[in-house]
């Protein structure tokens, strides 16, 4: 779901701004809340906002399977204006959230990952039909760059709660190896739900995959910890997903 996103933004295009922190979170620098990960599915409606307008442009569902030693997420994008669907699957350790396997389907480009002592795999570019296998080291602990917007509503959120998070992320049009994304602010807000006012957290962030000239803002219910929305700001440009069911 995240190179989706990132994909998009990079078509699009936008500037640069970076920041970082000395320790970021990490599967060996923990501090999530385990049990609020848990096996169900999601729908989330996506809209292109124009001039105050909101355009759905397509709908994300989510099915996460929570397993003894393993979780797997995946996401599937179905786009009005694409006749196929887009698929991004990860696997991670459900001790510590160590990511494990990653795949990415869509009609631009095929990726896979396995993460071992080395991240082995290869990324298919389906525009120029080039197959890279990929080979990469990383000499510090890191989570899925799929898995970490999961991560930030297992958090423990609080007013003016900040970090950075250690990801992997490999792109050929971008950053490849560990980077970092940055959550840059949390405060308590409301938004409305299904007709309810709803008291959430509000978490604004940033990552190194759009080289932090995109803003992910999420709107996290404080009982459920479910993501009720997520806005979306590039380059003066604006999206909205909102949880349908």
């Amino acid at each position: 779901m995240k190179k989706i996103i990132c994909l998009l933004l990079f078509i699009l295009g936008a500037s640069t701004q970076v920041t970082s922190q000395e320790i970021p979170l990490n599967p060996q620098n923990n501090p999530a809340d385990m049990n609020l990960l848990e096996s169900g599915t999601s729908k989330m409606s996506w809209f292109m906002v124009k001039d105050s307008i909101e355009i759905k442009i397509g709908d994300v569902h989510t099915e996460i399977r929570k397993e003894k030693d393993s979780i797997s997420i995946i996401t599937t994008i179905v786009m009005k204006q694409s006749p196929s669907k887009w698929v991004d699957s990860t696997v991670i350790r459900t001790h510590n959230f160590e990511p494990i396997y990653h795949s990415s389907f869509n009609q631009q480009r095929d990726m896979v990952l396995k993460f071992d002592k080395k991240i082995t795999g290869y990324y298919l570019d389906k525009q120029t039909s080039t197959k890279t296998q990929i080979s990469e080291e990383a000499d510090k602990p890191f989570f899925d760059s799929n898995f970490y917007p999961q991560l930030i509503r297992l958090l423990p959120l609080k007013d003016g709660y900040s970090n950075t998070i250690s990801i992997f992320d490999y792109s050929p049009k971008s950053k490849i190896g560990v980077i970092t994304a940055t959550i840059k602010n949390t405060e308590k807000s409301t938004t409305e739900y299904n007709g309810e006012l709803k008291k959430v957290w509000k978490v604004e962030t940033t990552d190194e995959i759009s080289d932090n000239s995109a803003t992910s803002t999420y709107y996290i219910d404080m009982s459920t910890r479910e993501i009720l929305k997520q806005e979306i700001d590039f380059g003066g440009r604006k999206m909205i997903m909102k949880l349908v069911e």
